[in-house]
């Protein structure tokens, strides 16, 4: 377990108190994928902080498991889901350093999963694309080099944001559905909120 990591998180969601961070209402760009997701679908939400993608993942119907290096995060994504009465196999991990499930779910989402640098994200990508059953899916949307203009939210490394070229090699072996750079406003608790430069991928493992 990387202790500095659990502990920048812990810090962080204790401070925003009985508020979460993020906020409770899913993130948009899974949202709007909702036709993928239904009842029997098996779901990995990778590095899901205070349970806002898992719980409503979970409320669509899917047998969702999430994983958290913070049990700061982890005690709120519970208390989230108790409270929207739905299940969720918390799993407290660092998925940097992490047995990954193989060819074990119908999809895999990350979602702002950027602390990771260049020599652990191909790790980090490899292993998520293992999790995914053949003809599953993996989800990603995070923010482009742009980003660093706007300071809305995510990291402040450029080298740790994606672009589209550097997710189309990544996922070169995979039937890639959409990828699309864009810009929008987004309103996700107070930690994302602002013009954002962002970047979407959906992606078929073979």
């Amino acid at each position: 377990m990387s202790f500095d990591h659990e502990a920048l998180w812990s810090a962080r969601y204790r401070e925003a108190g009985d508020d979460y961070l993020f906020g409770t209402a899913p993130n948009k760009f899974l949202a709007a994928q909702s036709d993928y997701f239904g009842a029997g679908v098996s779901v990995l939400s990778v590095a899901d902080g205070e349970g806002r993608n898992s719980v409503w993942l979970a409320e669509q119907g899917c047998a969702v498991t999430a994983t958290e290096i913070s049990p700061v995060g982890l005690e709120k994504a519970a208390r989230l889901a108790r409270n929207r009465y739905v299940a969720v196999d918390f799993v407290q991990a660092d998925i940097l350093n992490w047995t990954w499930p193989q060819n074990a779910f119908d999809a895999v989402v990350g979602i702002f999963i950027q602390f990771a640098g260049p020599a652990e994200r191909p790790r980090l990508l490899a292993g998520m694309k293992e999790a995914v059953k053949p003809g599953g899916l993996l989800l990603l949307q995070g923010y482009t080099p742009d980003q660093l203009k706007f300071r809305t939210g995510g990291p402040s490394a450029v080298e740790n944001l994606y672009t589209a070229a550097l997710l189309r090699e990544i996922f070169a072996d995979w039937e890639i559905l959409l990828l699309r750079e864009h810009e929008e406003v987004i309103e996700e608790g107070r930690a994302h909120a602002g013009h954002s430069a962002l970047i979407d991928l959906l992606a078929r493992k073979p």
